[in-house]
């Protein structure tokens, strides 16, 4: 099977985030990034299907230079081969540029060998927005499966992929013909810590890294000025302050009440 993951190069979520002032986009130059956790368990489970019968695991993300770092350590975990598409035009690019992005690329792989299955998280851990993987699946005309706990290939290329997707009132399997695009969430597997071997072996794997132009794309089609949506502005959060201290003098109750109800939380 031909598997491509995609990932993406978030700001860590422990390092000082904020936003660029020339542009109100999210600064991630300046701050410590790293693989997003949502799509480490895309990653595992794209590589427990390939370990389960044959094929390959390529991982695929969009941004920045310092985006090459999760492609990294998808292949530290044991992906074959990573695609980087990096140029200056899609900075500031919202969901619908990234799954047009994304599209063309995985058009592009399955021009050289047929992609049977694309994986992806379920949301990023900076945008949260979770509607990429449908975005992509629908440009891709690939049926989407979107909020997998739990996940199974049968009958390998030109087979089925059947999710099991819990919700808070029931639980539903749903089954798709291969070629299809499935989302897992972060109960479906337990991601592996890459090991010595793989981190050494992860340095002779191949990365190629594309432009727009090498996906047929305009500079037009892509960024800010082409984005749907825009942060207009932004302020830092201000700093905690004290709390009131109640001293309980037998009317403690009726005065936490009081300062309860004055601030409409009850």
């Amino acid at each position: 099977m031909n598997i491509v993951v995609c990932v993406k190069y978030v700001p860590d979520a422990q390092a000082e985030r904020t936003f660029n002032a020339s542009d109100n986009t999210t600064d991630r130059e300046n701050v410590d990034g790293l693989l997003s956790e949502l799509d480490e368990y895309a990653v595992e489970e794209a590589l427990k299907i390939v370990e389960a019968g044959e094929g390959e695991v390529t991982v695929l993300t969009v941004g920045p230079d310092q985006a090459a770092d999760a492609i990294k350590k998808a292949l530290q975990m044991g992906a074959d081969k990573g695609v980087h598409v990096s140029d200056p035009a899609i900075h500031g690019s919202d969901a619908l540029a990234t799954s047009l992005v994304l599209a063309e690329a995985i058009k592009k792989l399955g021009a050289e060998s047929p992609v049977d299955l694309v994986v992806t998280g379920m949301a990023s851990t900076d945008g949260t927005m979770g509607v990429v993987p449908t975005m992509l699946a629908e440009r891709l005309g690939l049926p989407a499966v979107t909020f997998a706990s739990e996940l199974s290939v049968e009958g390998g290329a030109g087979g089925t992929a059947t999710i099991r997707r819990d919700g808070d009132a029931s639980t539903q399997t749903v089954t798709a013909s291969l070629p299809a695009l499935v989302s897992v969430t972060d109960q479906i597997n337990e991601p592996r810590y890459p090991s010595f071997k793989g981190i050494m072996a992860a340095k002779k794997k191949p990365v190629e890294s594309w432009a727009l132009a090498d996906l047929g794309l305009e500079a037009s089609q892509v960024g800010l000025e082409a984005a749907w949506t825009k942060v207009e502005s932004f302020d830092a959060r201000p700093p905690r302050t004290q709390g009131e201290i109640v001293t309980d003098e037998g009317d403690g109750g009726t005065r936490l009440a009081e300062f309860l109800s004055a601030r409409k939380f009850v």
